[in-house]
């Protein structure tokens, strides 16, 4: 998959063209700010130029309307056992010392968690302990988590349910005949090319600029009107962003509230989660949804606490928050699941990357955010970074954390 951010003038001056006459709602945070439409469609636009998105992936909120998932009255206290990560790590074929590393991949904050603890906690480029941070599509694998909760209390009565069972719009589409475990699985059969081009011309831009930059209609919106089948359902993997919004909508039409608030009552409150975290929407709050593909943001700790609660087998600051049997249904490839093709050195189970070689697996999100989880060594790790593309050290990455897993306090 190509990764480019085009910046240039005539992008703009079209976008700002394209959407000059729509009505865009004020950034939820910032209720008695006045925004003009010119700035709120620039600024939604550039937040990934690459010189400014270490401030902008800690912003989101004051450009989208956002939703909240309110943390816990009573936070899961972390205790510390501090260790050093001595010794180099590959970087684009050179060996290098962790500064380096951390730098080299515009690392914005990076938590290790070992045994329970916080071996590890840095803070770069103005981030805090306090402050939320875009995860972009590590937000699937959460939201998996959610549908989880969702099978368990019998909102969602299988997994084999149709995703018109859940959201009728959809009915007519090309995902008339999908099956919940199909988009889990990134396997819709839904022709979508996930090609990351922002101010390009591909078809992920496309709902990007219509539905996040202008609120002209909403991810579900376009895969009810112009979704289009191009493999039978469960035939191959392709990676999907639009998969996991039906996913979302699918889920907000079966528990019967905004996935924000089902969050909190079901995740964030009872896992002690320590600060509030928000979703941005693919519109204004009378009319749009969380953007579920990617639209979450939280502290560095907290996505820490989500991974322990993971690793832990669901277990999160003492309770049984989610059941062991869908952190293992989610994470552990099925049989012939292994590999996503087969070339392929990594596997994806219900919305988590899987490694066909080891026990690990892994949250991962465009511009190298990641929830790392290894069982056997009994270590999370949590990445949130600034890259200058989408895509990229992704390897070396993966092998930094699988280095660091081995280490001990």
């Amino acid at each position: 998959m190509r990764s480019t951010y085009k910046n240039n003038a005539i992008a703009l001056a079209a976008l700002a063209a394209l959407y000059s006459t729509v009505a865009l709602a004020s950034p939820s945070e910032a209720p008695d700010s006045e925004w003009t439409t010119e700035t709120l469609v620039n600024s939604r636009a550039n937040m990934f130029y690459p010189d400014l998105n270490h401030l902008t992936f800690q912003s989101l909120s004051k450009m989208f309307a956002t939703r909240v998932v309110e943390a816990s009255p009573t936070p899961w206290t972390l205790e510390k056992a501090p260790m050093e990560i001595d010794g180099t790590f590959m970087l684009e074929g050179e060996e290098v010392p962790l500064e380096a590393f951390l730098e080299g991949t515009k690392t914005n904050a990076l938590l290790v968690l070992k045994d329970g603890k916080i071996a590890y906690e840095r803070y770069r480029n103005g981030l805090d302990e306090a402050t939320p941070h875009a995860v972009f599509s590590v937000s699937k694998s959460i939201l998996a988590t959610l549908v989880g909760f969702a099978i368990e209390d019998g909102s969602i009565a299988s997994l084999d349910d149709k995703v018109v069972d859940y959201v009728p719009a959809l009915a007519g589409s090309g995902y008339e005949d999908v099956s919940i475990l199909d988009v889990l699985r990134m396997r819709s059969g839904v022709d979508w090319e996930e090609v990351y081009e922002f101010g390009g011309t591909t078809q992920l831009t496309e709902v990007h600029d219509n539905a996040l930059v202008a609120y002209r209609y909403r991810w579900c919106d376009y895969a009810a009107t112009s979704s289009e089948r191009q493999y039978e359902p469960g035939e191959r993997f392709n990676y999907s962003t639009l998969d996991t919004s039906v996913l979302g909508c699918v889920l907000e039409g079966a528990v019967g509230m905004t996935v924000a608030n089902y969050m909190t009552e079901n995740l964030w409150q009872p896992a002690g989660m320590e600060f509030d975290a928000y979703w941005i929407m693919d519109g204004p709050e009378s009319v749009g949804n969380e953007f579920y593909g990617a639209g979450f943001n939280a502290t560095l700790r907290d996505l820490g606490r989500f991974g322990l609660m993971m690793l832990n087998q669901g277990e999160a600051n003492g309770v049984q928050v989610l059941s062991e049997d869908w952190v293992e249904a989610s994470t552990v490839s099925d049989p012939g699941y292994e590999r996503i093709s087969a070339d392929a050195s990594i596997g994806y189970q219900y919305q988590w990357w899987t490694f066909p070689d080891r026990k690990a697996y892994s949250a991962i999100g465009i511009y190298n955010q990641f929830v790392y989880i290894d069982p056997q060594s009994q270590t999370v790790i949590v990445k949130l970074s600034h890259t200058p593309d989408a895509q990229g050290w992704e390897d070396d990455t993966l092998a930094f954390f699988e280095k660091i897993s081995h280490l001990t306090p």
